[in-house]
């Protein structure tokens, strides 16, 4: 599946097609509470797949993301009614750093917002 392919579907993937995909996925709902969390993204983030589920993203899971940039961006499309934002970003964890490029996309008549992680090499 192309990344054309991947942001049209998105939605419509069930939980063994997410965690299949080889980028991170993230759906939060309008609030940054999480709705889906893909095994690789948990791995690549060193945290556990399920407990993820219905955690404030921006305060309990990656608290390195509430700044303008990436929380800032995000609210940005929560007040729009569809979209698709594009940009890189540093993930600081405690055990190091990754570099990774983020797409946020909402589609039209949805009440969340999925969040693509693409690690990227140094």
């Amino acid at each position: 599946m192309d990344d054309k392919e991947l942001l049209e579907r998105i939605e419509a993937l069930g939980a063994d097609e997410i965690d299949a995909l080889p980028v991170g996925v993230i759906t939060l709902d309008l609030q940054g509470k999480i709705r889906r969390y893909n095994r690789l993204e948990a791995e690549l983030a060193r945290l556990d797949q399920k407990s993820q589920l219905g955690k404030d993203f921006f305060i309990d899971v990656a608290p390195c993301t509430a700044n303008p940039e990436f929380q800032g961006r995000f609210t940005e499309l929560v007040a729009k009614p569809s979209g698709v934002i594009n940009f890189d970003y540093i993930f600081r964890f405690s055990w190091g750093h990754q570099r990774v490029h983020i797409t946020f996309v909402r589609k039209a008549g949805r009440d969340d917002v999925d969040v693509l992680v693409t690690r990227v090499s140094a």
